[in-house]
């Protein structure tokens, strides 16, 4: 497997583009991902109980549900298949009602009638202001304006990924190549996520592209057992949003046998899923809303991969962990604190802590109580923009790692006037 440049374009076969549709008060605002060729397609969504319009949508399509009824007949066959991703920011679509979904149909009618697809092949993502009502004419408009400008080159995947952010910094995307059956695959992504993110899923909208000849049902499992290590384990300020959406698309265009049962080749393709969400994920959490640094918690010489994790999130999710990484002050009791009220067991007096960077690497901790390390030292270790903490719990081999970032001013500036 190799890095490649690119993202949601990198794969055979997949356009994509990104307009300004006039829906936020300036800069790109819609987005579209298109393949020619039917995908399959795969998806994870929020936990979170109130679900914005196109979770739903989204659901009914990955599930083989019925989406909608139209002119009085539910818009039947669905395969599980999709043609396009229809993606707007500034406007959630969330805690809108029956009219809300009722636009998500409209959006998908429009594309499927520009396209000659059916409304089940098109899914639908917002991001943005919850409790308003996306402006649909804009929507329609902005489809329009997409199709002729959809392109297969890298620019057209960047311009997707500029689009779909909100408060995010930067655009995030990837691609990764390797060799699956003697034929070349490609899997490429883009996501975007800044604020409100929290383990079990995030505000994130993540969107997957592959080439790759996959079972529908292989393709589910892979994205369900790669989001717990990535997009799951990332926590900026501890709200689980109502929008959280992640979308694998896979078109076959690669021309591998195809990948029909757990085999190397699919253990291959896993692989490589999870660098393309490892990676985005990361980029999420170092893109934190108002954040200066990248936190990463690895929790090591665990018992179980459970209680790596349950450490490692209460860990990256402490307000007071992440004000210390902000402040590059070593108050490494804040750590052990945090470790403790996780609900996990184990023996507080055989821990060990690190902090480590570009600086350097510093134990902090040992059995349980501070060592006796230099302050300087360690503010110069946590003044990075990357910074990690290591946990060694010694009760075993299990491991896990979850990344966030530091607690900021600029945090609640942000979202003191997120409206306006």
């Amino acid at each position: 497997m190799q890095r490649i440049s690119g993202g949601v374009t990198a794969a055979k076969g997949f356009c994509a583009t990104g307009i300004a549709a006039g829906i936020k008060k300036s800069g790109r605002d819609m987005a579209m991902i298109y393949s020619e060729t039917a995908c399959r397609v795969a998806g994870t969504f929020t936990t979170n109980l109130v679900k914005a319009a196109p979770v739903k949508w989204d659901q009914c399509i990955v599930k083989g549900l019925p989406v909608a009824e139209q002119d009085g007949k539910v818009c039947a066959c669905n395969d599980r298949t999709a043609h396009a991703v229809i993606v707007n920011s500034g406007v959630a679509n969330a805690c809108t009602g029956a009219e809300g979904y009722g636009y998500c149909r409209d959006t998908a009618a429009k594309a499927a009638s520009l396209f000659g697809i059916r409304e089940n092949q098109v899914l639908v993502a917002s991001t943005g202001v919850i409790g308003q009502q996306v402006p649909i004419a804009k929507i329609c408009a902005g489809i329009e304006a997409m199709k002729p400008l959809l392109s297969e080159n890298a620019e057209g995947g960047t311009l997707a990924a500029e689009a779909i952010m909100t408060t995010d910094t930067v655009k995030k995307e990837i691609a990764v190549q390797l060799e699956l059956g003697g034929k070349t695959v490609t899997v490429g992504g883009m996501c975007k996520g800044s604020g409100m993110i929290h383990p079990n899923m995030c505000t994130m909208l993540s969107f997957i592209t592959t080439d790759a000849n996959i079972s529908q049902p292989l393709l589910q499992k892979a994205l369900s057992t790669s989001v717990p290590d990535t997009y799951n384990m990332v926590s900026v300020d501890g709200d689980t949003s109502t929008n959280d959406t992640c979308l694998v698309l896979a078109n076959g265009l690669a021309g591998n046998p195809e990948i029909a049962e757990e085999n190397a080749d699919y253990a291959a393709f896993l692989e490589a899923l999870n660098e393309v969400n490892t990676h985005l994920a990361k980029k999420m959490a170092a893109d934190g809303e108002g954040a200066t640094a990248m936190f990463e918690v690895k929790v090591v010489g665990a018992e179980s991969k459970e209680q790596a994790v349950t450490i490692s999130k209460s860990v990256v999710s402490s307000s007071l962990v992440k004000a210390m990484i902000y402040g590059h002050d070593a108050n490494c009791g804040r750590i052990l604190c945090a470790m403790g009220y996780s609900g996990a067991q184990f023996d507080p007096e055989k821990v060990d802590v690190w902090f480590e960077s570009a600086a350097g690497k510093l134990k902090i901790i040992e059995n349980g109580v501070p060592t006796d390390y230099s302050e300087e030292k360690a503010t110069e270790i946590l003044s990075e923009s990357a910074v990690t903490a290591i946990a060694d719990i010694k009760m075993g081999d299990a491991k896990a790692t979850a990344w966030g970032c530091d607690l900021t001013y600029d945090y609640v500036k942000i979202n003191t006037d997120y409206r306006s």
